[in-house]
């Protein structure tokens, strides 16, 4: 399975106003160089980055970063960054987007309500603002499931780990969200938060069955070599 998320994976993650780094309009000037190496960086990084490869997702983000800086907009930057820690929340890790706050006071409100939502610390006022997806499923972790996109749906998953509404259902949901996407990092982040949840409960068989398919991943899959027999 491809693990790069489509162009509208990324643009789903934020709002409409945010999406404007990546959109490119029809019937109108030609989009400036520095936003389709932007956009082409950003889907690198991401690809990488879920598929666990860490030293190409440092390099095209860091394209990226270096494309928008042209502009000399921090909003925009702003904006590259909560793609960023969308797909690191995606993975379990972070929540809080440090890179976001020294461009904070220069987002818009609708940016800094993306921010804490990631860090699960959107207040009600702010989660009108969020994108359809995730303002639904801040508010019922069963509206989750119903989010068409697998990226989406796993950022979502993760926010509502960060506020402390994590089910095993939901894991369960998360991981299998992963798993369909061949994404290596996310599946393997939320497989290691299943079992540390289900051995806190006592299921050994569940604990047994996830660490095996844990050790596929790991392995990539090379057979397994038994000792041989005395």
């Amino acid at each position: 399975m491809n693990p790069m998320p489509r162009t509208t994976t990324l643009r789903r993650l934020l709002a409409p106003a945010l999406a404007a780094l990546l959109t490119a309009c029809g019937n109108q000037p030609p989009v400036p160089d520095w936003q389709l190496n932007a956009h082409g960086a950003a889907e690198r990084a991401s690809a990488a980055y879920l598929a666990g490869d860490e030293r190409v997702a440092r390099q095209e983000w860091a394209r990226a970063r270096a494309e928008v800086a042209r502009t000399g907009r921090p909003e925009l930057l702003a904006r590259l960054e909560l793609l960023r820690c969308a797909a690191q929340l995606a993975s379990l890790e972070g929540g809080a987007c440090p890179a976001f706050e020294p461009l904070r006071q220069d987002a818009t409100p609708p940016e800094r309500a993306y921010a804490d939502y990631l860090a699960g610390q959107s207040t009600p006022e702010q989660t009108a603002l969020l994108p359809a997806a995730q303002r639904n499923a801040a508010a019922s972790v069963q509206a989750i499931a119903g989010i068409a996109d697998p990226l989406s749906r796993l950022v979502a998953a993760g926010a509502a780990v960060q506020a402390g509404r994590a089910t095993p259902q939901l894991l369960e949901l998360a991981s299998d969200t992963a798993a369909a996407q061949g994404w290596r990092r996310p599946l393997l982040a939320w497989l290691r938060l299943r079992v540390r949840q289900a051995r806190a409960a006592g299921d050994e068989s569940l604990v047994g069955r996830l660490e095996r398919r844990i050790a596929i991943i790991e392995s990539g899959g090379a057979p397994a070599v038994q000792a041989p027999k005395n």
